[in-house]
């Protein structure tokens, strides 16, 4: 138990290492992640018509039974960086493993964007998020004027949980 304990936390903590932010690594992964994001047919209108967004380029997951990830995001309101963000997610049910993941979030109004900047928005992420992936075209849409869109980097999960997402909001 132990080890599996101790695995899980290696990897948890070298998946959220893996976004180091000095600043050359951290302006060329959020561009990288905004242009992989804008490559997505499901992802890329919303670009256009969303108030605004907060991205994730890498968000570390680890998981034995009880589960946590965190990552750190920038916020933009039409196409400008004005805050800074970290989401934290707190999973229990049966899962295991560890993962990293990009993750980005739609605000489709003002009102959205002002919740979500209250520091107080929660969000549960198994009925919310969308993973992009190659060759689904399904509908998408807005829940509480928010969607989420993630894609996998590396890792693997096994889940099957309830929990949800909170969000810290640090202007800039």
């Amino acid at each position: 138990m132990k080890k599996i304990l101790g695995l899980i936390f290696v990897a948890f903590t070298t998946l959220t290492s893996l976004h180091a932010d000095n600043t050359a690594n951290a302006e060329a992964e959020y561009l990288q992640t905004l242009n992989e994001f804008k490559a997505s047919k499901r992802a890329a209108p919303f670009f256009e018509t969303a108030y605004g967004y907060a991205i994730f380029p890498t968000v570390g997951k680890g998981a034995f039974l009880l589960g946590g990830s965190h990552g750190s995001g920038r916020v933009y309101v039409q196409g400008k960086w004005i805050a800074n963000t970290a989401l934290t997610q707190l999973t229990i049910g049966f899962q295991l493993g560890g993962q990293a993941f990009s993750q980005i979030m739609f605000f489709r109004d003002k009102d959205a964007f002002k919740r979500f900047k209250t520091g107080n928005f929660e969000l549960s992420t198994q009925a919310t998020a969308v993973a992009i992936t190659v060759g689904v075209s399904a509908d998408v849409d807005y829940d509480q004027g928010i969607i989420i869109f993630t894609a996998t980097k590396g890792g693997f999960m096994y889940e099957a949980s309830v929990g949800g997402q909170s969000f810290d909001y640090i202007d800039r």
